[in-house]
């Protein structure tokens, strides 16, 4: 690995032969993170309805701090002097910080409804004053003050914070964006990240907890030929890991297509993470095209409305990846939310009823309940795509799963 980054360390050890999926290990100062993995977003500093022990026990190695929202509050000053992210909230273990591009992008195209990605962070309404060279200009959603985020700022706020992984600020094109602006927009990024690894170098790659180090974003929009620029240019940095990000395309299938292409132009030798995928389906597309971490509010977002995942074919989930408990038809119902699954809620043997129930009656348990639920599973994913990988089984365990592999 790069010796821009002695604290870390990407190590493969283990290859499906039927496709692109790996099995690895990322050394981190503050513990090691098995691969592939999925990233669970603390977007604040929290998880909805479940604390950072709660985490833990369910089986989670590395979480995710949003910068944007965390330079608005608490801030990155008072992030600093209580120890970096991680001893704030109790998590004490690795983490990921994303750079803040994503939200710019949403707020400067008014939604982003048309993106196969939906708005993973969940960010209020804000106005964005504009996006220059020197970086973005928005006022708050909090007060409505002037704020900016520019490379230099990104990766300041991001040591701050401490995260273990830090994201390089890019500037993320909407679904919509002529081939023009993408292109004008990629330059941008190219510039901006080596701003980034200016940044870093000058900070003596350093965070508030310790030594960091500098994931790339590989963009591109849906252009094959722009997918395959933005791979050349990271593979060309000395980064520590890629990121693939920028619009995925409107459809599931397009998004697969793009993961697809562009995975394997990436330097095999360092992680590759997939910015704000999370669904079942596309995990195991991703990790069948060679990605090694995912991240995504979808687990605890649907839980607030009440959705608890599930595998495809489970009763009652109608073709979805989840069970919409709120729903009338788990009135009476004395099954567990699924059958083998270990989280506090089936383990215990609460019933379909009971949690629905606690949702129409507005007890927060149910959210508590669910949340831990769709936790553990993401985690009993991620150890079944591990085992499939080590065992050379992962079209057979997709589809077991539900997923159609290309």
């Amino acid at each position: 690995m790069s010796a821009r980054y002695p604290a870390h360390r990407f190590t493969v050890t283990a290859r499906d032969s039927a496709s692109r999926a790996r099995t690895g290990l990322i050394e981190t100062p503050h513990g090691s993170i098995a691969t592939p993995a999925f990233v669970l977003c603390a977007t604040r500093g929290a998880l909805k309805a479940a604390t950072m022990d709660d985490v833990r026990r369910l089986g989670a190695s590395v979480v995710l701090g949003n910068t944007y929202h965390l330079l608005l509050a608490p801030g990155p000053e008072r992030i600093a002097s209580l120890g970096g992210l991680a001893t704030m909230t109790g998590w004490r273990g690795p983490t990921l910080t994303d750079s803040g591009g994503f939200q710019i992008f949403s707020m400067g195209h008014g939604g982003v409804a048309a993106e196969i990605k939906g708005n993973r962070s969940g960010t209020p309404a804000a106005t964005l004053i504009g996006i220059e060279e020197a970086g973005a200009t928005f006022r708050s959603y909090l007060d409505g003050a002037v704020k900016r985020l520019s490379p230099e700022i990104s990766l300041s706020v991001q040591a701050a914070i401490g995260a273990d992984l830090v994201v390089v600020l890019d500037e993320c094109t909407p679904f919509h964006a002529d081939r023009a602006y993408v292109e004008r927009a990629l330059a941008r990024t190219f510039r901006w990240s080596r701003r980034s690894l200016a940044a870093f170098d000058a900070a003596g790659g350093m965070g508030s907890a310790g030594p960091q180090a500098v994931v790339g974003i590989a963009g591109g929009h849906v252009h094959e030929d722009l997918r395959r620029a933005a791979a050349d240019f990271v593979n060309g940095e000395d980064f520590f890991g890629h990121a693939i990000g920028d619009s995925l395309g409107g459809t599931r299938e397009e998004m697969h297509r793009i993961v697809a292409f562009q995975a394997p132009l990436l330097r095999p030798d360092r992680p590759i993470h997939l910015l704000g995928i999370g669904q079942v389906a596309d995990i195991w597309n991703g990790v069948a095209a060679g990605i090694d971490t995912f991240d995504c509010v979808h687990p605890t977002r649907i839980a607030r409305h009440g959705g608890a995942l599930v595998r495809a074919g489970t009763d009652g989930a109608a073709g979805r990846d989840h069970l919409n408990l709120r729903n009338a038809r788990f009135r009476d119902d004395p099954r567990p939310l699924e059958e083998g699954c270990d989280c506090p809620a089936c383990a215990a043997g609460l019933s379909r009823a009971y949690i629905h129930h606690l949702l129409k009656v507005d007890e927060l348990a149910g959210l508590l309940l669910i949340s831990r639920h769709n936790i553990r599973f993401m985690m009993r994913l991620m150890d079944t795509v591990r085992a499939a990988i080590a065992a050379g089984r992962v079209r057979e365990e997709a589809a077991a799963w539900g997923a159609s592999l290309g």
